[in-house]
């Protein structure tokens, strides 16, 4: 072989060394450039993963919070109204059958009429000590307690009106119930005062002196 020919051999063993060379460079490159889609492919769904996590906890959270802390919140002013819709029916209906009250107070105002009578008292007087002021004072409380159950259950019906941003809704059992004590309310009153005005039955009269001796004759 000549060394023209030699050297023409070399130069193509170069060449050839170069583009294997170059090849396996850009192969590198390119293996390179895989890794590190691979890495940030991996990097954002890992993001995306704890992203992911954090808003389930935040959610559960705000579900806790709305279990342990909004609830009770939003049902306390729906237990509050029913229970005083419930006694507001409760004191209509004491109003209209009396209670222990009017009776302990009756019976007190005798008393204080029986200790506080002259001997030398009427038969007027009397009525009127032993009966008539038992009887007026009688009316007196069962009315006190009629105007309880008509302002209360009035309250009760009232409150969503003034409540704010439209919270004031109220269930149909509990203004049923209010709407019973404005009842029962009304109709004690009114017949607490008929009590009072002796409109359903007059103060008993003692008889007169010219009737009794007719009748012993």
């Amino acid at each position: 072989m000549t060394a023209t020919a030699r050297t023409q051999s070399d130069k193509a063993a170069g060449t050839s060394a170069d583009e294997i060379a170059a090849g396996e460079t850009e192969e590198t490159k390119k293996a390179e450039a895989a890794d590190q889609d691979v890495t940030v492919d991996g990097s954002e769904a890992a993001d995306g993963a704890v992203e992911a996590d954090d808003t389930d906890e935040d959610t559960d959270e705000d579900d806790d919070a709305d279990v342990l802390g909004q609830a009770p919140r939003a049902s306390s002013p729906g237990v509050g109204a029913g229970a005083a819709a419930v006694v507001s029916t409760v004191l209509g209906l004491a109003a209209l059958t009396g209670t222990w009250v009017s009776d302990v107070v009756a019976e007190r105002q005798r008393i204080v009429g029986q200790l506080g009578m002259e001997q030398t008292a009427g038969p007027a007087e009397q009525i009127s000590t032993m009966y008539g002021d038992p009887w007026h004072l009688t009316a007196l409380v069962n009315g006190g307690f009629a105007l309880l159950a008509l302002v209360v259950a009035a309250v009760v019906l009232a409150r969503p009106a003034f409540a704010a941003h439209g919270a004031g809704h109220q269930s149909g059992w509990v203004r049923s119930f209010a709407w019973a004590g404005i009842a029962l309310g009304a109709l004690g009153l009114l017949v607490s005062a008929g009590m009072y005005f002796d409109l359903f039955a007059s103060m008993p009269t003692p008889p007169t002196a010219g009737t009794g001796a007719g009748a012993g004759q």
